[in-house]
C-alpha cells in the first residue's frame, strides 16, 4: 500500500508535465523501477502503459474540446505511429536500443538551443503545409516517431511538439493537442501487446491511472489558462531535465544502469520472439 501511495503521487507528476509538454515516462518508469523491485520489466513497463495512457488520454480529450486540431494531418500521423510503435518495440530484439543515446542527445540540445534563441517559436498558429503535405508529413513522422517511441521512447512528446511547431506551424498549444492525439496512439499499440500477454499489474495500475487523469487534468487546464508562453517555458525545462537524463546515463555512472536495463529488455523480447 505505501509503494502504491507513492506511486500515484509520481503518476500525478508524469500527468502533469506530460498533459503540456511530453516527457512523463522520464517520471513514471523510473518511479516504478524503484518502488517495485523484483517485478519483472516487461510488467512495470505493461503497468507504466497503463497509467501513462490514461492521463494522455484525459489531456487529450480536454485538448481536443479546447483547442481546433487539424485531423487532416494528425489522424494519418496517429495511424501510421500506431503500427509504427509495434514494430519498434519488436525491433528491440535485433537492435541495441542504447547506440541511439548519443544522437537522441545531440537533437535534444539542438531542440533546445533553437527553441530559446528563436524567442516566437511555436507563439503564432500558422499552419504553413498544403493539404497533400500535411497528409504526407503526418504519415511520415507518425510512422517515424511511433518506431522511435516503441523502440525507446524517452523524448517521444517533446519531438513531436518540436516537429508540429517546426514544420507544420502551429503553435505551442496546438502541438501539445495534436502530440497527444499521436501519444495515445502509440501507447494504445504498446499497451495492446503488454495487456494481451498479461503484463499490467492492475491493483497499482488502476489508482495510478486516476492519479495521472487528475494530474493531466490540472496540467491541461494550467496550459490552457496560462497560454503559450506558459508552455515554452515547460517545454525548454522538461527537455533540459532529458538532456541531462541522456547525458548521465550515457556519459555518467547511470550509463551502466541503463545498460542492463537496455539488456534486459531486448533479451526478454528475443525470447518472446
Amino acid at each position: 500500500m505505501e509503494e502504491t501511495i507513492y506511486l500515484c503521487l509520481f503518476a500525478f507528476m508524469a500527468g502533469f508535465i506530460d498533459s503540456v509538454v511530453g516527457g512523463g515516462g522520464l517520471i513514471q518508469v523510473p518511479a516504478l523501477l524503484v518502488f517495485l523491485p523484483g517485478v519483472p520489466l516487461p510488467t512495470v513497463f505493461g503497468t507504466g502503459k497503463f497509467a501513462g495512457i490514461a492521463g494522455t488520454t484525459a489531456a487529450m480529450v480536454k485538448y481536443v474540446r479546447s483547442v481546433k486540431i487539424n485531423y487532416l494531418a494528425i489522424l494519418p500521423a496517429a495511424a501510421a505511429a500506431f503500427i509504427c510503435s509495434f514494430l519498434g518495440a519488436r525491433a528491440l530484439s535485433h537492435l541495441d536500443a542504447s547506440l541511439l543515446k548519443p544522437l537522441i542527445l545531440v537533437l535534444l540540445v539542438l531542440v533546445a538551443v533553437y527553441t530559446f534563441i528563436k524567442k516566437d517559436f511555436g507563439s503564432l498558429h500558422a499552419p504553413k503545409l498544403t493539404e497533400s503535405k500535411e497528409k504526407l508529413y503526418g504519415l511520415l513522422i507518425g510512422a517515424a516517431i511511433g518506431f522511435y517511441d516503441g523502440f525507446f521512447g524517452p523524448g517521444t512528446g517533446s519531438f513531436l511538439i518540436f516537429i508540429f511547431i517546426g514544420l507544420f506551424g502551429f503553435n505551442f498549444l496546438a502541438a501539445s493537442a495534436a502530440a497527444k492525439v499521436v501519444n495515445v496512439a502509440t501507447n494504445l499499440s504498446a499497451l495492446l501487446y503488454f495487456a494481451w500477454n498479461g503484463y499490467v499489474l492492475y491493483e497499482v495500475a488502476v489508482p495510478m491511472a486516476v492519479c495521472s487523469i487528475l494530474g493531466s487534468q490540472l496540467g491541461t487546464r494550467t496550459a490552457l489558462k496560462r497560454g503559450v508562453g506558459f508552455v515554452r517555458v515547460l517545454f525548454l525545462v522538461v527537455v533540459t531535465g532529458i538532456i541531462l537524463k541522456f547525458a548521465y546515463d550515457t556519459y555518467g555512472t547511470g550509463g551502466s544502469d541503463f545498460a542492463k536495463l537496455a539488456t534486459s529488455v531486448q533479451a526478454w523480447f528475443g525470447r518472446r520472439g
